[in-house]
């Protein structure tokens, strides 16, 4: 997922999404513990994904910081 589709989605879109992907990285690790995930590179591209999305919900949480202490 790119950062720019992550920055159209809203809050709620994004942690909802967020626990998909934990939920599905999960799945994965417990795969690749029992030897039956073919692609590893799946286990970085997830973490990099939650990555992604967390920075996302991080700027947003200081942008609102930041507007309300202006104020």
């Amino acid at each position: 997922m790119k950062i720019y589709e992550i920055r159209e989605m809203t809050n709620e879109e994004i942690i909802k999404r967020i626990e998909e992907e934990e939920k599905g990285l999960v799945d994965l690790r417990f795969q690749h513990a029992l030897k039956n995930l073919t692609n590893t590179a799946k286990l970085k591209l997830i973490r990099k994904d939650i990555a992604r999305m967390k920075s996302v919900l991080k700027e947003r949480e200081l942008e609102t910081q930041k507007s309300a202490e202006s104020k």
